[in-house]
């Protein structure tokens, strides 16, 4: 797979997904589940200021039935109806509306009723570059704030199912850092350094190539990566890009969108169901992109292995 437009083809004969949206009361929300359903990909129940959501979906011509729409004003509060429909099956996947990110990921984490699994659970950006002719994931720029060594690896996993999904069986990931030589005075080259190892050593199932570290130019570009003198099967043609922290992968994102103008979604990876993340300033097509890889991801079976040190996933 390489475009959105083979990911929008792939799954419009899949049986059509229930998506439960938490403070759905915005115009890209809406225009979202309008392109969403005209693609025949998804249906949505909007949770949110009912008024608000009647009144942008009939500004486009929406036409929603009474009960896909549920009247929640509170932010919080709807966050948690979306995430406890899901939860509980009457919804398939959940996804966030006009709310603020810790708001709604507090009502996934939530103990009861939420989407814990035991594992961590990480944000995966999903870029479409037309110049490589196929899909660049970031990881993680939402979520994990600053991961250590053991959470980077749970990170890594959750971008290699995400990635098989899109059918790269044996995905290359860069460990991204400011250099490309351990430094000591830099920690996330020491990280890399070890997760490369890890790799070599096939501590990860199932396959994957790792290596870093990497800065950004010889990670993703050829040219740069022999003009440095860097070699080896990841260098120049990675698939996913580990970020070092929340800012890194924040900033790549959207540098990617708002300069470099590519096609974007974004999904939550390693909860019960498949939710969807994104920005609220994300356009309405990201946000319909974003409910196309989730529904790719209801029925996917993860199996996937880690080994560190003496615990074993």
């Amino acid at each position: 797979m390489k475009n959105f437009d083979q990911l929008l083809d792939l799954i419009k004969d899949k049986p059509i997904r229930t998506i439960a949206v938490a403070a759905a009361a915005d115009h890209s929300v809406i225009e979202a589940a309008r392109l969403a359903r005209q693609a025949n990909i998804a249906r949505t129940i909007l949770i949110g200021r009912k008024e608000g959501i009647l009144q942008k979906a009939a500004e486009i011509n929406f036409s929603i039935e009474a009960k896909d729409v549920i009247d929640e004003p509170d932010d919080i509060r709807a966050a948690s109806a979306a995430v406890s429909l899901t939860a509980s099956g009457k919804a398939d996947i959940v996804m966030k509306g006009y709310l603020h990110t810790d708001d709604y990921l507090r009502a996934v984490l939530q103990r009861e009723n939420g989407l814990r699994t035991g594992v961590v659970m990480s944000h995966v950006f999903v870029i479409e570059v037309p110049e490589f002719d196929r899909f660049l994931f970031i990881t993680d720029g939402a979520m994990n704030i600053a991961p250590d060594l053991q959470q980077k690896a749970e990170i890594i996993l959750n971008a290699v199912h995400l990635a098989n999904l899109f059918g790269i069986m044996k995905p290359k990931v860069a460990v991204l850092g400011a250099v490309e030589l351990v430094n000591p005075n830099m920690p996330a080259t020491l990280d890399a350094a070890v997760l490369a190892k890890m790799s070599q050593r096939s501590q990860f199932r199932p396959e994957v190539v790792i290596g870093g570290p990497f800065a950004l130019d010889n990670a993703i570009s050829q040219i740069a990566a022999k003009h440095k003198g860097i070699t080896g099967p990841v260098a120049g043609l990675a698939d996913i890009l580990m970020v070092p922290n929340i800012e890194a992968g924040n900033m790549l994102a959207k540098s990617l969108v708002y300069l470099g103008h590519y096609r974007l979604a974004g999904v939550l990876v390693g909860a019960a169901a498949p939710v969807v993340l994104t920005s609220r300033a994300d356009s309405a097509e990201s946000k319909m992109l974003s409910m196309a890889a989730a529904v790719m991801m209801v029925t996917a079976q993860r199996l996937l292995r880690l080994k560190i040190g003496k615990l074993h996933y």
